[in-house]
This record gives C-alpha cells, sequence and structure tokens, in this order.
C-alpha cells in the first residue's frame, strides 16, 4: 500500500492496488453464488499472467494440488491463492500485479510457521528448484497443519 505522504497529503492507493481490491470485491461477490468455481477463476488468472509469472504459477499450482490436495484452489485480490476451511493459506502473487523484478509466494496463517521471534512470511521467487520445490511443499503443509 502507498502511504507515502508528500507535502502533508495522502497520495492514496495506487493503480494496482486499486485493481486488486476491485478483483477482490468480485471475488467476495461471485462466491456468493452457488455455481461458482473457484479453481477455474484460478486457471484463468493464471493464464492471463506473462510467461514468467504464468510458468511459475502453473507449476506451483501443480505441486499444492498434487502435494496437498485438502488445500483449495481459489483467487484471492486477482491472484491463484489455496485455503483451508475458507481461509487463504498460502498465495502467489505475480511479478506483474504489482511492476516488481520478482514473484512473491506467501502465506497467511503464518503462525503455525514460526520459529523463534522472527521467521519468513513470504519468499520471492525467480524460478523454482527441485530444492525450493521441496522446501516450499513442506512450508505449505505446515502452514496449513498437516505437518
Amino acid at each position: 500500500m502507498n502511504t507515502q505522504q508528500t507535502g502533508g497529503t495522502y497520495e492514496g492507493f495506487d493503480e494496482a492496488e486499486r485493481a486488486a481490491m476491485k478483483e477482490r470485491a468480485k471475488e467476495l461477490k461471485k462466491g456468493k453464488k452457488s455455481k461458482a468455481d473457484p479453481e477455474a477463476d484460478l486457471l484463468e488468472k493464471i493464464a492471463e499472467m506473462p510467461d514468467d509469472d504464468r510458468a511459475l504459477a502453473e507449476r506451483l499450482h501443480e505441486l499444492i494440488s498434487t502435494e496437498v490436495p485438502e488445500l483449495t484452489p481459489r483467487t484471492w485480490y486477482g491472484q491463484p491463492a489455496y485455503a483451508k476451511d475458507g481461509k487463504v493459506i498460502c498465495f502467489f502473487q505475480a511479478a506483474a500485479k504489482f511492476g516488481t523484478e520478482y514473484a512473491t509466494f506467501g502465506f497467511n496463517e503464518a503462525q503455525r510457521l514460526d520459529n523463534g521471534t522472527m521467521w519468513p512470511t513470504a519468499f520471492g521467487i525467480t524460478r523454482l528448484t527441485p530444492e525450493d520445490e521441496k522446501l516450499l511443499i513442506s512450508l505449505v503443509k505446515k502452514a496449513s497443519g498437516l505437518s
């Protein structure tokens, strides 16, 4: 969120932030419809991504769907996310979404990942190695309360 102030006036949300909020409002409205297909929405959003982001999102979707099938795929602020009992546990944020240098994979239920007084709740991703995949899946399982 852009909270910088210049000259004592609030600059407000930038265009990407406003678009994300509109996406979230659509998701909430769509979720009230009984025939909503959250996974189809997720796959549609992945298909709209630029090549590099799409490749990462497709691989993460494949991994999570296979390794942690207890999670429900859906969108969250217009990005792929995975929920348990209706709560988003983890999410992917495409680099193109906010014009960042790299994509991000993050966690909402981070308290299950805690380790002392400081721990990661999001990871920047430029590519996924087999070791990265193993680590992310173990963290997704832990954050979901499955390990």
